[in-house]
């Protein structure tokens, strides 16, 4: 039976003429695919981010979430103007500590404070003034192309509303915080293609409300914001309750079918089955390929899901707004160390305490995120405008985009694999081009695009959608 939007081709010859005439598009016949294309293999850490990933410091880290804890209590209903405790001192100092970090950056580093008031919503009792702290480092080439990397520096108790009881946060989230502060102050001194946004949110505990005010400014500035990682206890490979220690796996929770997704999308996805393909399960997948290596010493476990069981982090603030987005987050937890008011009961130490925390694990964390962040900025942006040609009825496949802007774009490179494949398995480079055409079947395996600068950099995958 055929479709009315779709003509069957009767020989090689038409495909070919058809191929020609409608753009000038390389054909790669399927003995020419399977010669050229390969297994893929991951992308090795170049020199420059070598360097960088030793400079990551586990004691500055430790002195960081040493001093977090120190402020008592960082909950958001706290003092705001008390200079030793409450999350206005942490906010300070948090503030001050990037401010020295960008006076090394030869200006590509700014820090501001980013207010706003919450009105009275969920476990925000009385309107609130709320205040991330946000440092930017303006790419040098292509700084509109915007990677941001979070953490929360608010604390709670048991009690999401108590504002004074001892709440040090050392794990929840004085880890990410620390990893986001010291990828700061590494990267500030270095030169990047793209923009790189390093923020410490607030009220992520009282309902996400800082990370949601971030993620809305840069909607509102219709930003291009690529990929979004959130690090959310961090702290330690060893859960401290009995079970053996995971010191070198880290796991990243990526959503698959996107969180503001339309309902058309929703139809087109369904039709070809790409529940494994939207942009964050994509943004995992770049992650696996650039950061688990001997460099970072950490094996990043994806897990196909947005988050945890009855629980979320500032990446869904993001989602929401049709960013991709994921979730950096310790092997196996420990809810005694969480969400706990510090106390002994029955011979077990509750509380979020410095003592359950590893410094040399959160650095490893922070070491996956650089690989990340900075593969990422020096690499050309994500591919757009990817389709796949479903206008006949052939047995090869017709991709087409369009050419990205990064000044030392090389080229592309398409993949594919099985549809029951979890990651992409071939890869083929096409060259500069927009168009191409491989005598594959479009309906047997998945493809995606990828750019290639002229250093070997290469983006996230860009899975094509149908268009005529």
């Amino acid at each position: 039976m055929t479709d009315q939007r779709e003509k069957p081709i009767s020989s090689r010859r038409a495909f070919l003429s058809a191929s020609a005439a409608v753009a000038a598009t390389p054909v790669l016949g399927v003995r020419a695919a399977q010669a050229a294309g390969h297994g893929l293999h991951r992308q090795a850490p170049d020199r420059q981010l070598r360097a960088l990933l030793r400079e990551i410091d586990p004691n500055r880290i430790g002195a960081i979430v040493t001093r977090l804890a120190a402020f008592g209590t960082r909950h958001t209903l706290s003092a705001q103007d008390d200079p030793a405790r409450g999350i206005g001192a942490a906010r300070d100092w948090i503030f001050e500590q990037l401010s020295t970090y960008a006076a090394a950056s030869g200006g590509r580093l700014t820090v501001e404070l980013q207010s706003f008031i919450q009105p009275v919503s969920s476990r925000i009792p009385v309107p609130t003034r709320v205040t991330n702290v946000v440092a930017t480092l303006r790419g040098d080439t292509d700084p509109d192309r915007v990677y941001v990397v979070t953490a929360h520096y608010d604390s709670r108790a048991s009690d999401v509303l108590d504002a004074t009881s001892d709440a040090p946060g050392a794990d929840d989230d004085a880890s990410g915080v620390a990893a986001i502060m010291e990828l700061a102050r590494v990267m500030a001194t270095r030169h990047t293609e793209a923009t790189v946004v390093f923020a410490a949110v607030a009220a992520e505990e009282q309902g996400l409300y800082g990370s949601d005010h971030l993620a809305q400014q840069f909607r509102d500035a219709g930003a291009d914001v690529q990929a979004m990682f959130s690090n959310d206890i961090v702290g330690t490979g060893d859960a401290h309750d009995g079970t053996a220690a995971d010191p070198r796996t880290v796991r990243l929770f990526v959503e698959g079918v996107p969180t503001a997704e339309t309902t058309a999308e929703a139809n087109v996805r369904r039709s070809v089955g790409g529940e494994n393909d939207g942009p964050s399960r994509q943004l995992g997948r770049f992650v696996h390929d650039v950061a688990e290596n001997p460099q970072t010493g950490m094996k990043v476990r994806v897990v196909w899901r947005r988050d945890r069981y009855l629980r979320g982090s500032d990446h869904i603030s993001f989602l929401l707004r049709g960013y991709p987005a994921a979730r950096f987050t310790e092997p196996r937890e420990n809810f005694a160390h969480e969400h706990q008011n510090v106390r002994v009961e029955n011979g077990v130490q509750y509380g979020d305490l410095v003592e359950f925390c590893d410094f040399a694990y959160i650095a490893r964390v922070a070491r996956v995120n650089a690989a990340a962040l900075w593969s990422l900025a020096q690499a050309p942006g994500t591919p757009t405008g990817v389709v796949i040609d479903t206008t006949r009825l052939t047995n090869e496949t017709t991709l087409r985009w369009q050419r990205g802007t990064s000044a030392d774009l090389a080229g592309y490179e398409v993949v594919w694999r099985e549809t029951t494949a979890p990651d992409w398995t071939n890869v083929l480079a096409v060259g500069d081009v927009t168009a191409v055409t491989i005598d594959l079947s479009k309906d047997n395996v998945f493809f995606g695009v990828r750019a290639v600068d002229r250093d070997g950099h290469r983006s996230p995958v860009a899975a094509p959608r149908p268009a005529s």
